[in-house]
Formats: structure tokens, sequence, C-alpha cells
């Protein structure tokens, strides 16, 4: 859990939706355009992301499934304005890809909001010893993750991240002229192709 404040960012975001139909090799196109605007009461100050093991993103998206993610939520928050803030594959967050076997999922982070401070419970996941517990894997101090058992399998240790490039001045260093390699060593290759063609040769007469 975090906590943070600030204005939300209002913005309409326009997309284009393109459809291709491969059989009668027709293509239709739609714009949509997304109005982004504040939550209710402002943006949530106290924020939480929880790692579901047993579910892909595309699982999470409905509406009925978002509902029993914030019930188990507010049965571990001890608070009832609960809303879901985002909601993100773990595969976009350096996950690997699950083996194609029956019953696994990708993960997904359910990051969720409220007003009220966290619960005794959920402050209790984010202390040293807790935090120590994660890193090795195991599960944290907090025993009111129970709530969200059993359709929520929630995951515990240190989240993936994927090392984005180091960008440098763009000028080389003092001493740091480019050196090109040395030339390469001649070779004789006339033993090499003799062999090459004089063995296929006999074994073929």
């Amino acid at each position: 859990p975090r906590s943070r404040g600030g204005p939300a960012q209002v913005s309409p975001l326009s997309t284009q939706v393109l459809a291709y139909n491969r059989h009668a090799f027709a293509t239709v196109s739609q714009r949509l355009l997304i109005s982004v605007t504040p939550a209710p009461g402002g943006d949530a100050p106290f924020q939480a992301e929880f790692l579901v093991g047993n579910r892909n993103v595309e699982e999470l998206l409905p509406e009925a499934v978002r509902e029993m993610f914030l019930q188990a939520s507010a049965g571990l928050w001890e608070r009832g304005d609960l809303h879901i803030v985002n909601v993100t594959s773990a595969l976009h967050r350096g996950g690997r890809v699950p083996l194609p076997i029956e019953g696994r999922r990708e993960g997904v982070y359910v990051q969720v909001g409220s007003h009220s401070p966290f619960s005794p419970c959920l402050a209790s996941a984010v202390s040293p010893q807790s935090r120590s517990r994660c890193q090795r894997g195991q599960r944290p101090l907090a025993s009111c993750y129970d709530t969200f058992a059993p359709h929520f399998s929630l995951q515990v240790g240190p989240s993936p991240t994927t090392p984005g490039p180091v960008w440098g001045s763009g000028v080389l260093e003092e001493g740091g002229d480019f050196e090109p390699p040395s030339e390469a060593v001649a070779r004789e290759l006339l033993p090499g192709f003799l062999v090459t063609l004089l063995v296929p040769l006999a074994v073929g007469a």
C-alpha cells in the first residue's frame, strides 16, 4: 500500500480502431473519443496494489468480477468506499508468459484506492519483517489476506520490473576515441577447399 495525492489529469483521448475481414478483405475503421474525468471526491489518497496469480487480465475486466474483488478488498481494508484504480497484466510488468498447462494464468496487478486510511492488518503487510518474508516468497505477516480465498489467489514477492535503457550524454569522454578492430589474419583456404571438393568426388567414384 502507498499514499499519494495530487489533482487528477483530465484529457480527452482519441483512439482509432481498425477491423480487418480476412475472408472478404474488407476493412472498417471507427474513431473513439474517450474522456477521462476525475473520480467523485477526487483521487484516492490511499492506494494498495495486489498481484492476483490465478487470473488473466481479461478475466478481471467484467464488472461482476471487479465487484467480487472489491468485496474481498473491503474485508481486508475494513472499509467500504473502495474502487479499482488500475488493472495491469503481469506480462507488462516483466512477468513471464505462463506455460501452456491447464490452470496457469499470467497474473494481474490490481490497484485499489480509498479515502479511508489503511486497516491495521493491511498496514502490517508493509512492515520490514513482512517485506523480508515476501522477498523470500513467503506469505506476509498479515492474516487478513484470507478474505480473497477461494476466488482470488494473491502472490507475494518483489514486483518484477523491466530495466529501461541507460541514456548517456551522447559525447565521448576524454580518451574515448573509437578504435576499429585490427585486420584479420590471412588464412590459407586452398587445403580446406580441396578436401571439401575431392572427398565427395572420391566417395562418389
